[in-house]
């Protein structure tokens, strides 16, 4: 058998885009998936159901907050298996663009089965040995289920089983106050089910922002969410037909289901890392900036290396593997300006420095603040929970949190702006359209200069001046 220029393992979405270009510039590319199905965990149990499932979730909202609107407030009983029906639609709509036959067009080998490396250079998969030059690696990641007493006993619901459940359950207790327990929490919760959130550490999203999880973490009470925070799942038994989860506080909960989010870990397991000389850890494979492992013509990109486990890291990795493995043209990653979100309502979108971490790094950094309740778009859309912090020094943009509606979409302009180096000058001298979101981004910037615009000072050379012109 003739070496493949370049061999993938795992399609969901790094190992699709290097595939892709790859094929279609005329390389002999072999594709390989565990699933019977291509797309990765963020298609079929991640980004896309989940998005989809929040916005149904909003839409119930909605129709019971309908008098904000002035209209007749509607209540009816959630089907979820409608709902989840719905979700299933959305994402066999999205699996088009990833056709197993559309890559086969592009020339790409498309197989399916677990591969598993026997050397440096070949890997088998089903009975078949493939051989290649270089090699990338994108199996993405799993949850970490924590080792808690009882909890493999009485079951559990992770990402995997979530989007195809056909009842809604009355109570859920979700393990885990990140981004997924958060997001789903809400979700259910709107849907009509009971949820409480139990969460480790002192505060929901410690990665981000005190101030804005904190905010974040009183609306999510104010919609009838219970979140124990310091607190931990210690022995989870049955009691007839409920599941009972004791907790180290003391607690006690009664609940139906257990959803599990407490993080993700990398899927390294079973792929013969160690046969083919490739350094991992328990965090995932090592790779240096150019996306190499420590076999240099082997390739990782995505969850299984890190360090941000988000869609958008695997499609820049997949990126920089293409400049590196394909165009042979050194590429080096840079993880200055990356944005994240955590896809509640109100969402919580950043990135750059919080306030705390440029102190940390020894910076004294000018923050400046506006709230949604003063933007006329927010309340023309009766959505005005949140505010937005913007970290400067020196007029350089170093980092920003926004709580509020679409701050996911709202975050893409300090992107680019931080990309850009542009200073937040170039953002109160954009011209935003009225009424929009979007204004908050100058009204934020101007409120810094207002100080200095109204000082005694300039009202004294404002004077001088239409004294001495005519």
């Amino acid at each position: 058998m003739s070496k493949r220029d370049l061999v993938i393992i795992g399609g969901g979405a790094g190992g699709l885009i290097v595939a892709s270009v790859a094929a279609q510039l005329g390389l002999k590319v072999t594709l390989i998936e565990k699933e019977e199905k291509l797309g990765g965990d963020c298609l079929h149990y991640g980004c896309v159901p989940s998005k989809t499932l929040i916005k149904s979730a909003k839409v119930a909202s909605l129709m019971r907050r309908a008098t904000e609107f002035g209209l007749d407030a509607v209540y009816s009983k959630v089907d979820l298996a409608k709902v989840n029906d719905h979700v299933q639609s959305v994402i066999e709509h999205i699996q088009h663009h990833d056709d197993p036959e559309r890559f086969r067009g592009y020339g790409c080998e498309v197989l399916f089965g677990h591969a598993e490396f026997i050397d440096a250079y070949s890997v088998k998969v089903n009975d078949q040995i493939i051989k290649g030059k270089r090699f990338v690696l994108a199996t993405g990641s799993r949850s970490f289920i924590p080792p808690v007493r009882g909890l493999e006993e009485t079951g559990y619901l992770t990402n995997i089983d979530l989007f195809s459940l056909r009842e809604l359950p009355e109570r859920l207790v979700v393990l885990g106050g990140g981004a997924i327990g958060l997001e789903m929490g809400q979700a259910f919760a709107r849907l009509g089910s009971k949820v409480t959130i139990l969460q480790r550490a002192k505060k929901i999203l410690p990665q981000e922002d005190p101030e804005l999880s904190d905010a974040l973490h009183k609306a999510l009470v104010a919609e009838g969410i219970t979140i124990h925070t310091s607190t931990e799942a210690k022995r989870i038994y049955k009691n007839n037909n409920a599941t009972i989860i004791e907790c180290d506080s003391s607690l006690k909960i009664e609940t139906d289901q257990i959803l599990v989010a407490t993080g993700r870990q990398a899927n390294t397991n079973g792929l013969g890392l160690d046969v083919a000389g490739v350094d991992y850890s328990k965090r995932g494979i090592k790779v240096d900036r150019r996306m190499r492992t420590s076999q240099k013509h082997i390739y990782a990109c995505g969850d299984v290396c890190g360090p941000y486990l988000f869609t958008h890291m695997a499609e820049y990795q997949a990126g920089i593997v293409i400049s590196n493995a394909i165009f042979r043209f050194p590429k080096k990653t840079h993880y200055k300006v990356i944005p994240w979100v955590t896809y509640t309502d109100p969402e919580l979108a950043r990135v750059g420095l919080t306030e705390q971490q440029a102190r940390e790094q020894g910076i004294e950094p000018t923050v400046l603040r506006f709230e949604f309740k003063d933007n006329d778009r927010a309340i023309t859309e009766v959505e005005t929970q949140g505010f937005y912090k913007l970290v400067t020094h020196k007029g350089k943009i170093l980092g920003a949190s926004i709580l509020g509606p679409h701050a996911g979409e709202l975050i893409h302009e300090i992107v680019l702006a931080m990309q850009a180096g542009a200073k937040i000058g170039a953002i109160s001298a954009a011209i935003h359209a009225y009424p929009t979101l979007a204004q908050i981004h100058r009204r934020t910037v101007n409120s810094g200069y207002a100080p200095k615009l109204f000082s005694a000072g300039s009202r004294r050379l404002v004077k001088w001046i239409n004294i001495i012109l005519p």
